[in-house]
């Protein structure tokens, strides 16, 4: 059996969006299941639309995804160079042999003129063909002057690994241009050329090119080359669903999710499950667990909806998961300037408390930046509490008043989660208060915070004395507002 190749070949003409990431992903989930090769290419072949600094930009999102290539620009191989800008001797060889074999010609034709054939075309409601006007005696190609194919239409049917057996006519076929004006050649050449060169044996790629495949399986037949196995991918939709995810919709780069505190394993996850599932219910994958169970024809063929509060769910699951100097490791970008300032055991001890209660990285100095300083009572949010801003002031006071009584009675070496909860679940009895207010009321009469860790943990890392200083001035303020 032939060793199993698949290529990542991006154009380097901006951000890299989760679609591509997607193709990429599933490229390297077949590649790494079958112990095969991975291959990235970097298809700069659009000088007009290329924009500086991408190539590095898409480099740096797979290797922050663990996406890693075994050939690549940076990473050579046997069947190098890895960016097209430096294959242009290759893709001239190949043009010649279609040269000679009569399925090439040089295109003779001004843009001007091929408007007025679109044109004639529109206006006799006909789909526009170039082998329409395909000249009867072209000259001889040179520097300068687009090459084009010459086609031989025909029918098709090919089977496709996700979308299955598919079929069209001869009328879709057409001579496209191989080579372009400014000698570099069009991705509709340069794919098939590349591909062939570097042994690639599954093609997958997004749904775009689809309608081209039939002149692509043209080209194989003049080239006399085998068919790779073809994977298209379905497209991913807008949260509204019904259209192309965007950048319109919120489609963001994906190094911005990393910096919006989303970690590489839930992105990975994430986008491995736009389209694809295993058959059961399981929806946390580890990266291992997807090169394992990942296959082509569990991919579905309709376009998947990108869902944000999945995404985000999914996220805290993972750093649920994480170990915790794994974990540490990561939030380092992400503390307070109070919680930098301090040792580095105690941000660990916090960041344990935290970890349950994390979404994404960036809610890591809500949850724990009182930990550090003392924070400033805010009673707006005591009045945005729906519970609590029924509470006359009397009331706010008496409970908080009983609880730092409660709490100062603790002994001192026993104040701990289960001492103070056996104390809060007394102060709940003598009160006479449902939970949801009284407990509320502490938590944030002691960190101002919109969520925090269980009380009974935050006032024990609190420490004792730090817990009735703020009840007290919690107090304080309350009197004077």
């Amino acid at each position: 059996m032939k060793e199993v190749r698949t290529r990542f070949a991006p154009s380097p003409t901006g951000f890299l969006h989760v679609g591509g990431i997607r193709t990429a992903l599933f490229a390297w989930l077949v590649a790494r299941q079958a112990d095969g090769q991975f291959i990235l290419r970097i298809e700069d072949t659009d000088k007009v639309r290329e924009v500086e600094g991408s190539a590095a930009h898409i480099i740096k999102c797979l290797s922050t995804l663990g996406i890693n290539y075994d050939e690549g620009p940076d990473k050579e191989g046997a069947y190098g160079p890895y960016l097209q800008s430096e294959r242009l001797e290759i893709y001239q060889e190949w043009a010649q042999k279609l040269i000679e074999q009569g399925r090439a010609y040089a295109d003779p034709y001004t843009p001007e003129q091929l408007t007025e054939f679109r044109e004639e075309a529109k206006a006799t409601k006909k789909a526009f063909l170039y082998r329409n006007h395909r000249p009867e005696n072209p000259p001889q190609w040179q520097p300068g002057m687009p090459l084009r194919f010459k086609s031989e239409p025909k029918a098709y049917k090919w089977q496709d690994a996700v979308m299955g057996d598919l079929a069209t006519g001869p009328e879709v076929v057409d001579d496209i241009v191989l080579i372009k004006s400014d000698g570099y050649p069009t991705y509709n050449f340069a794919h098939i050329v590349d591909d062939a060169e570097m042994k690639i044996t599954h093609l997958i790629r997004g749904q775009e090119f689809l309608s081209s495949q039939p002149t692509y399986l043209n080209i194989y037949e003049a080239l006399g080359l085998e068919r790779p196995v073809f994977a298209t991918m379905p497209h991913i939709l807008a949260e509204t669903g019904g259209k192309k995810l965007g950048k319109r919709d919120g489609a963001k780069d994906v190094l911005d999710y990393i910096k919006d505190g989303y970690i590489a394993e839930a992105l990975v996850n994430f986008i491995a499950s736009l389209g694809w599932n295993d058959g059961t219910e399981q929806e946390i994958f580890s990266v291992d667990e997807l090169i394992a169970k990942f296959s082509l024809d569990r991919v579905q063929r309709s376009g998947a909806r990108f869902d944000t509060r999945r995404l985000l769910w999914m996220n805290g699951q993972h750093i649920r998961a994480l170990p915790l100097d794994n974990l540490l490791e990561r939030a380092a970008p992400f503390w307070s300037e109070s919680a930098l300032k301090a040792d580095a055991s105690k941000r660990k001890e916090i960041l344990a408390l935290v970890q349950d209660r994390l979404k994404t990285l960036t809610d890591l100095p809500i949850l724990s930046s009182y930990f550090f300083e003392t924070p400033d009572p805010d009673w707006n949010m005591i009045q945005d509490n729906k519970q609590l801003k029924k509470l006359e002031l009397d009331q706010i006071q008496q409970l908080l008043s009983a609880t730092r009584n409660a709490l100062a009675q603790i002994n001192a070496d026993e104040f701990t989660p289960e001492q103070i909860q056996n104390t809060l679940n007394t102060l709940l009895e003598t009160t006479g208060e449902k939970p949801g207010i009284l407990l509320s009321l502490i938590r944030l009469s002691v960190s101002w915070a919109p969520f925090s860790p269980a009380l009974p943990d935050t006032l024990a890392t609190l420490g004792q004395t730090s817990s009735i200083d703020r009840i007290d001035s919690s107090i304080a303020a309350l009197s004077v507002s």
